[in-house]
């Protein structure tokens, strides 16, 4: 953990971001109730704050899934390690995540979505990575979209670390912690 983190995008502006996005949400799903699937462990913090800038009724469910491959590079192929708790049949589901980068796991785990018969699958970022795309993916909320650097904060981690800053960070390497 060696190193400083310098802000990329300010508490406050993450925040004012965050209340817009949950302002269009509630205008797009007006008059109806919504779904929110929640990808662990880094979405939990942003789902939390945006949850509350949501005026249409809302209930919510989790999902952790890691991609695998030969161990270094993600094939997109998921692994459930928790599933939801509820059917999604007949629902208006908005998947929410921290980060969107190559699209890969996102794109399968949409896919496997579809299969529950949900009546619409929509995704809201916090954070997008267009430069690291590999797979198209259908994204209809973006906070922000961001460099390819290695991001922290607002749920994002390093090694389990640095998920509690309210902004949005960069882990400067060169730094002495």
């Amino acid at each position: 953990m060696e190193g400083k983190v310098k802000v990329l995008i300010p508490e406050e502006e993450v925040n004012r971001r965050i209340r817009e996005i949950g302002e269009q949400i509630s205008a797009d799903y007006a008059g109806k109730e919504l779904h929110v699937v929640c990808i662990l462990k880094g979405g939990v913090f942003f789902m939390c704050e945006l949850v509350k800038h949501i005026n249409v009724p809302v209930t919510h469910d989790f999902m952790s899934v890691s991609s695998y491959g030969d161990g270094t590079v993600s094939t997109g192929r998921i692994k459930i390690i928790k599933d939801l708790d509820e059917p999604i049949e007949g629902r208006d589901v908005l998947i929410v995540e921290d980060i969107l980068d190559t699209g890969r796991t996102l794109h399968h785990l949409i896919q496997l979505l579809h299969t529950r018969n949900p009546k619409s699958i929509r995704l809201c970022t916090l954070l997008d990575k267009p430069d690291r795309r590999v797979v198209e993916v259908p994204v209809d909320y973006v906070g922000f979209a961001v460099p390819d650097l290695f991001v922290v904060g607002y749920g994002l981690d390093y090694a389990q670390h640095y998920r509690n800053l309210p902004y949005i960070g960069v882990v400067d390497s060169e730094s002495e912690g």
